[in-house]
């Protein structure tokens, strides 16, 4: 369902041919064009309701109907396809049709064009590529570095070069980043969107893992953010094939110009930072995208102001801010762990596995696309973020196990009692202390309930009452050991030879009156 709303979203929203959606979402075209035609037939509109759930959806696109008979079909005269596609303008497609039209039950388009694949054994010549007016960007990172060279301890470190290219014009745009990450990648296109002004319909990225989490020849896997960012500003993203340069030939000449025409002269210089490196390759990249060139006979910046730039679409109302996806697990206490913080959650998802969107200031948590629960970033380690509505009724009235936990506790002795009865109410969930309680009754089968005993009277008289320090004192032999009595307090002595904050108060008070009228005086 997810790859379907993607098709529906990239034809009703971004106006892309079947071919270019195809590629994009990793189908095949006619599997796309079934599938509008479904939603057509379904009555369905961009955007789809809010309230329309995957299965909802599927029902309407696909409702259950009659398995036609298998019936013979008859074989097309394959010599005859392989003649008539040498004539200009003859494609599968029109001789598919035209098959159909004398053979109603004959095969689909998908199964004729496989045959037919398996019948032609030589290889597809390669194909020019023409890129149309703000259509396409590729974007790659060059393989140059430049070294950046700390001024306090002169370590020296490499900057990586990113490079875009409009596929009509050739306009290109570069930058340095400290590395090829996906923050550093996310921001590089948006800075790349704005010196271009609008957005093109589709951006094709090499099989990096900051945009591809899964290179695959035939279906590669966008990261989560960088969908999240087409999604945004409303284009496609469609990478190219695995060991494929031709794919981005744009780019690759981009690249080559970048290193030729700004790293190679700044080779001699030492930059300290990004900023001084990136002004630097401000001028450069300036006169290579004015330079007229004699293939082009023109500027790659004039042709861009007569090409591309007019078939761009505008940038969004707000640049887009960047999210870290991520997968992670409904534990026990109904909480996800993000970031080294825990995140509650209803409880009804315990167990499930969730998406996660992590930002500067909100963590959002998402079950099959649709939010379920959203909180405010704690950068607190080892945290706690809970939400009353999302605990059990129970959990709300009464501390679930509490009973269950003191009654073992209470069997190895007082002070193991007293020890788990601080930790549950250490904590303003009781399931966020169940698996430190459940640690220190275990360590009492493994040392027994004397041992545990000591080792909790230690452990509450030194105010260290976690599972890791009273398993800390059992490892080390530390309960063998006598526990020091607390001293009471003692009363002050009063005796004519020791002197009180009193009497040092008294002597600042007399040197400060001593210094105002040496003051005066002078």
């Amino acid at each position: 369902m997810r790859s379907i709303r993607e098709v529906l979203r990239l034809k009703w929203q971004c106006d892309l041919s079947h071919r270019d959606i195809a590629t994009s979402c990793h189908i095949g075209p006619t599997a796309v064009r079934g599938y509008l035609h479904r939603a057509t037939q379904a009555g369905l509109s961009w955007p789809l309701p809010d309230n329309l759930q995957d299965a909802q959806l599927e029902a309407l696109l696909f409702p259950p109907r009659q398995k036609l008979a298998q019936k013979d079909r008859p074989l097309p005269d394959w010599p005859e396809v392989h003649k008539q596609l040498a004539r200009k303008g003859v494609t599968l497609q029109l001789l598919w049709e035209e098959y159909r039209r004398v053979h109603p039950t004959g095969y689909g388009y998908s199964c004729y064009c496989e045959r037919y694949a398996k019948w032609h054994k030589n290889a597809a010549p390669s194909m020019l590529q023409e890129h149309k007016a703000g259509d396409k960007l590729f974007v790659d990172y060059a393989g140059l570095t430049m070294p950046l060279t700390d001024p306090k301890t002169g370590e020296v470190s490499q900057a990586q070069i990113f490079v875009a290219a409009m596929g009509a014009s050739n306009y290109t745009f570069a930058e340095a980043t400290l590395s090829q990450s996906l923050p550093d990648w996310i921001g590089s296109h948006v800075r790349c969107f704005a010196f271009l002004g609008g957005v093109p319909r589709l951006v094709v990225p090499d099989n990096l893992k900051s945009g591809v989490t899964s290179a695959c020849r035939y279906e590669p896997d966008v990261n989560p953010t960088y969908l999240a960012l087409a999604t945004h500003y409303g284009i496609a993203v469609v990478p190219t094939r695995v060991k494929k340069p031709k794919d981005k030939a744009k780019v690759e000449n981009a690249v080559q110009q970048v290193e030729r025409r700004l790293l190679a002269p700044l080779r001699n210089h030492i930059f300290h930072d990004l900023t001084e490196l990136n002004a630097a390759l401000v001028p450069l990249l300036e006169a290579l995208n004015t330079e007229i060139t004699k293939s082009l006979g023109s500027s790659r910046r004039l042709l861009f102001e007569s090409i591309d730039r007019p078939a761009l679409r505008p940038l969004p109302a707000h640049a887009f801010g960047p999210g870290l996806w991520s997968k992670a697990r409904v534990n026990l206490d109904y909480h996800v762990v993000v970031d080294y913080h825990r995140y509650s959650v209803h409880y009804t998802h315990i167990g499930s596995s969730l998406d996660i969107r992590l930002t500067d200031t909100t963590v959002e948590i998402f079950l099959a696309q649709e939010r379920i629960a959203s909180h405010l970033r704690s950068h607190v380690r080892h945290g706690f973020t809970t939400l009353a509505e999302h605990m059990p009724p129970s959990h709300r009235q009464t501390q679930w196990r509490e009973k269950e936990f003191l009654a073992r506790a209470g069997k190895h002795g007082p002070h193991t009692q007293q020890l788990v009865t601080h930790i549950l109410a250490s904590r303003p969930v009781p399931e966020q202390s169940y698996r430190s309680c459940l640690g220190i009754l275990r360590l009492g089968d493994k040392y027994g309930s004397l041992r545990l005993e000591a080792a909790a009277l230690r452990a509450l008289h030194s105010e260290l009452t976690t599972y890791k320090s009273v398993a800390a004192i059992l490892k080390n032999g530390l309960d063998t050991l006598a526990v020091p009595a607390t001293e009471a307090q003692k009363p002050p002595l009063l005796h004519e030879n020791l002197r009180g904050a009193d009497y040092y108060r008294q002597d600042n008070a007399i040197a400060d009156t001593t210094d105002v009228k040496e003051n005066t005086h002078a």
